[in-house]
């Protein structure tokens, strides 16, 4: 049982902290209008200015193009700041503001273009070409761009995912070391299987006319399969995740939080995941994994690359190629470079795929993570109670 008496606006702060940590989902009658909407707010006025300050710039050349695009973009990052600092005070929208957000931004897909069609008498559509297209075209496409922009915001405000980077990217530090050692252990069976494939002629010739597209979705591909892997992986363990909600447990995860100066006297029952919430924490699991990965990629191809300037002369690229390399930096040719970001790619994947099975790394890897996913299931269940009692 909580003895302290709990107000409405310790509950509010706790919400918060769930949002900063990235598990959004854990706030009891989390939904779109009370809770995501609010929050894409800042991201959808951007999409949408943006897409104004277009035709401003289609207007404008030289010099004045560029100051332009200075103002709209300090413009822009303005407003998101501003209505960042708005719906963080504002619990929910109200049925009709909602409805007024979503027409808004529904219309202006179609708004963007009759105002170029009225400002310039035609129509440009980004990307064709012909730059001159029917205003319904470039309409379309701009119903598509806005689509993809309100589906990916919406993901990503309900998931907490920008809240969940910025703590990957502040571990990246405390990871790389863990990494080094990681890289110590898996480099050597890595390159015994890849690193004569490095020197093979084919692969070179292959490579030197590889487009940097192309390259991109074999990385993708790469990317995917670590994905696939790592979601069938981590389901196990956040199955595993163990709720210990004893009073001394619940004082210790709390400590830090809005809940600090809860009393708590008697254990609390285990509180049940639904659906968005279990996808919640394993998006928060899986980001940790990818930047894990990343990390490791980008060691695999500084090492690649170092390698290949030592030991790959343009020279021998030549012979190997069959002709003059292509260039991208002087002195290094651009297979160098394609080459090195494929077994960079491979390589992290087949590390993050047969690592997940190691118990080390896992201990070293995943012990701190799970540790903060059964923290915030603690100050969740303090959370529960202390709303419920609260009235909230």
């Amino acid at each position: 049982m909580i003895l302290a008496v709990a107000s409405e606006t310790v509950v509010r702060r706790t919400e918060q902290w769930f949002v900063q940590q990235g598990a959004p989902t854990m706030i009891e009658g989390y939904g779109f209008r009370s809770h995501v909407l609010p929050r894409m707010l800042p991201a959808l006025t951007f999409v949408a200015v943006g897409s104004l300050a277009w035709l401003v710039l289609l207007k404008s050349t030289g010099l004045s193009k560029w100051v332009l695009l200075g103002v709209i973009v300090a413009v822009m990052v303005s407003a998101w700041i501003l209505l960042s600092l708005f719906v963080r005070r504002l619990p929910s929208f109200s049925p009709r503001t909602t409805v007024v957000v979503l027409v808004a931004y529904a219309a202006m897909p179609v708004i963007v273009p009759l105002l170029q069609l009225a400002i310039n008498d035609k129509v440009t559509t980004p990307g064709a070409d012909d730059p001159e297209t029917e205003w319904w075209v470039t309409a379309l496409w701009f119903v598509v761009f806005f689509g993809v922009a309100f589906v990916a915001t919406m993901l990503a405000t309900t998931y907490g995912l920008g809240a969940l980077l910025k703590a990957a990217i502040r571990h990246v530090i405390a990871d790389l070391g863990n990494s080094v050692h990681l890289i110590g252990r898996a480099l050597p069976p890595m390159l015994f299987v890849t690193l004569f494939l490095f020197f093979t002629g084919e692969l070179w010739q292959a490579m030197n006319q590889l487009l940097w597209p192309r390259v991109s979705l074999v990385v993708l591909l790469f990317a995917s399969i670590t994905v696939l892997a790592a979601a069938a992986r981590l389901r196990d363990e956040i199955g595993r995740v163990e709720q210990d909600l004893r009073p001394e447990v619940l004082k210790l995860a709390c400590k830090g939080t809005p809940l600090s100066a809860v009393d708590i006297a008697e254990p609390l029952p285990p509180k049940r995941l639904n659906g968005r919430q279990s996808r919640n924490l394993l998006v928060m699991l899986a980001i940790r994994q990818l930047v894990q990965a990343a990390v490791i990629g980008l060691a695999l191809f500084a090492f690649f690359v170092v390698l290949g300037l030592i030991v790959v002369t343009p020279a021998i690229a030549e012979l190997w190629i069959g002709q003059r390399p292509k260039m991208s930096w002087p002195g290094v040719p651009s297979a160098m470079l394609r080459n090195a970001t494929l077994f960079a790619a491979f390589g992290s994947m087949y590390f993050s795929v047969t690592s997940m099975s190691d118990a080390e790394h896992r201990r070293q890897f995943f012990a701190p993570v799970i540790e903060k996913v059964e923290r915030t299931l603690e100050v969740r269940a303090v959370y529960l109670d202390v709303r419920e009692r609260a009235g909230a």
